[in-house]
């Protein structure tokens, strides 16, 4: 099958790795593969450098492409996507909040054959904006399988300028946090993972920790509450600086059980959230728009 993916992402945040291990994992199965990103983007220069065939977003570039299918996997690209539109397009949906209303947002949610969606909060979402349920697939993001952690580190957080994610709240609630710009590295020696986020389609970031057996605190928001079962596989806390520091003390003071919510975070992940299940459950949707 020959799949052209959009991707119109600057940095390399949750939606690009996705993109990148769909890639992989498409190309590994015998798929054509090709990626339009954006110019200078950091997805582009990784996916280039692992040999998969990209070139730069634009319209021309995206008029002269004649793929089998199609899948747009953000906002921007969906737009250009659904102006071209000569083969079946698919179209990730990552973020929690609604799908705007307007005739422009209406006119090109039309235009897709298929919606993907991170979790089924989104995909509600997506059915609240009038797209049909037989038009959407839930397909849970994947990360790659992980060694433990050593948990000789300390607690680690993210490191972001995105105002939707809540690093103040940790400053708050006096926890002495890791903000971490390479997750990936610092989740090696991590002995805790604390996610405070006012919206989350599922969170990536929280099931990277949990593929290292790391506990995990993150709000209880949106679809983070099914990537996180609260007292299972970490615990969900409200967005108040208490309710972190009150779920950061339990821990510490607790080891036992975050040994126990990491053991079982670390055999979810592999359950359900593994990139080969991604990767299978998006070819499943294109062979759907093939039919």
């Amino acid at each position: 099958m020959r799949i052209l993916h959009l991707d119109a992402g600057r940095e390399m945040r949750g939606g690009q790795w996705q993109v990148l291990y769909l890639l992989r994992g498409l190309r590994e199965r015998g798929h054509a593969v090709r990626l339009l990103g954006r110019r200078g983007g950091e997805l582009l220069g990784r996916a280039a450098d692992e040999g998969i065939d990209v070139a730069p977003l634009g319209w021309l570039a995206l008029l002269g492409e004649r793929p089998e299918v199609i899948h747009a996997h953000d906002a921007h690209s969906h737009t250009m996507a659904a102006a071209a539109g000569r083969v079946p397009l698919v179209v990730s949906r990552r973020v929690a909040f609604p799908v705007k209303t307007g005739a422009a947002s209406r006119w090109k949610y039309r235009r897709a054959a298929h919606f993907i969606a991170i979790s089924h909060f989104v995909a509600g979402r997506l059915e609240e904006a009038g797209a049909p349920g037989g038009a959407i697939s839930v397909v849970y993001d994947g990360v790659p399988a992980a060694a433990v952690s050593t948990f000789e580190g300390g607690i680690v957080t993210i490191a972001t300028s995105d105002p939707m994610k809540g690093g103040e709240l940790l400053r708050q609630a006096g926890v002495e946090a890791v903000y971490s710009t390479d997750l990936a590295r610092d989740l090696e020696t991590a002995r805790m993972f604390v996610y405070p986020t006012r919206s989350e389609g599922l969170g990536s970031a929280a099931l990277m920790a949990m593929a290292r057996g790391v506990p995990v605190i993150a709000s209880r928001v949106e679809g983070l509450v099914e990537a996180v079962e609260d007292g299972v596989t970490g615990l969900l806390a409200a967005n108040h600086p208490s309710a972190f520091a009150a779920a950061v003390e339990r821990l510490e003071g607790d080891p036992g059980l975050a040994r126990r919510l990491g053991e079982a975070g670390r055999l979810r992940v592999s359950r359900e959230f593994s990139v080969d299940r991604m990767v299978e459950g998006t070819i499943g949707v294109y062979e759907k728009v093939r039919k």
